[in-house]
């Protein structure tokens, strides 16, 4: 026996808007046995697993449009107008689980275009929120994941910025600095979650605490490969793992210290089977 000592990072887990969505689909999947979700509810593949035992049925947006008179969840993330449009011309039932932070966003955004700024938004290319933002905007905005994607010389000369309500406040500061740097008039609109972007500056502290680190994350987590990095960071002994099968016991020494993190997609339960896998070395 490794006689490992364990702590689950109580600040991990599920966000507020993964919370709720989540919630609402288990109410509904206990009452009538099924429900269509448009895209994975969450990037875990675990629970996106165990809500399709209870009858989840996650659908694109190509299987969306031959879809009719059926009840459809949108998730956290949120959708762009015309999904909205498409529901009313389907006769579909939309359950709207959009998180409170990005319909807020969505119309600051919406609000920005009907006065014709010039619109820029800090996010990942593709991601279903960054979808639902764009929409906003009849896909004029111009989306960004990196300033050197820009072309700062021939940038109009003033700017309406905002920001995928997951990024890094540090990275959208400099960001904000850079261009103003650039003489470019820029309207910066703050628009990040801080129940996500605060959660880097507590798993450094977490990660820092612990002789080693097990993040546990989806693989298709973008805020999860982030998080993970940032406790490799301040400590290299972390190790990702998406369930507690790819534990591996060779990571770890007699005594240690393990600290159990996860990302803003990562439920407790599963953090709480990995601490039971742990506990049998």
């Amino acid at each position: 026996m490794l006689d490992l000592k364990v702590h689950i990072d109580s600040n991990s887990g599920f966000c507020f808007g993964v919370v709720y969505a989540i919630e609402m689909a288990e109410d509904i999947l206990n009452e009538e046995g099924h429900l269509y979700c448009l895209g994975d509810i969450v990037h875990n593949d675990e629970e996106v697993k165990r809500l399709v035992a209870k009858g989840l049925k996650i659908i694109d947006h190509e299987k969306l449009k031959d879809l009719t008179g059926e009840k459809v969840l949108i998730r956290a993330h949120g959708e762009p107008p015309s999904t909205y449009e498409l529901a009313i011309k389907n006769d579909l039932t939309l359950v709207d689980a959009s998180c409170p932070v990005v319909l807020k966003l969505q119309n600051r955004i919406k609000n920005s275009y009907d006065r014709k700024d010039k619109i820029y938004i800090y996010g990942k290319h593709g991601h279903a929120e960054v979808e639902g933002l764009l929409g906003q905007t009849a896909n004029e905005a111009v989306v960004f994941q990196d300033i050197t994607e820009l072309d700062l010389e021939n940038m109009p000369e003033r700017i309406t910025l905002f920001s995928q309500t997951t990024k890094s406040t540090d990275k959208f500061y400099e960001i904000n600095r850079i261009l103003k740097e650039r003489g470019i008039a820029v309207q910066t609109n703050d628009t990040i979650c801080r129940q996500v972007s605060n959660r880097d500056k507590e798993l450094r502290k977490f990660a820092a605490s612990y002789d080693k680190i097990v993040f546990v994350s989806g693989s298709k987590s973008s805020n999860g490969k982030a998080l993970y990095e940032v406790c490799r960071q301040k400590n290299p002994d972390t190790f990702f793992v998406s369930h507690s099968d790819q534990l591996d016991s060779s990571w770890f020494t007699t005594g240690d210290s393990v600290g159990v993190c996860g990302a803003t997609s990562t439920p407790m339960w599963l953090m709480e089977d990995v601490k039971k896998a742990l506990l049998l070395y």
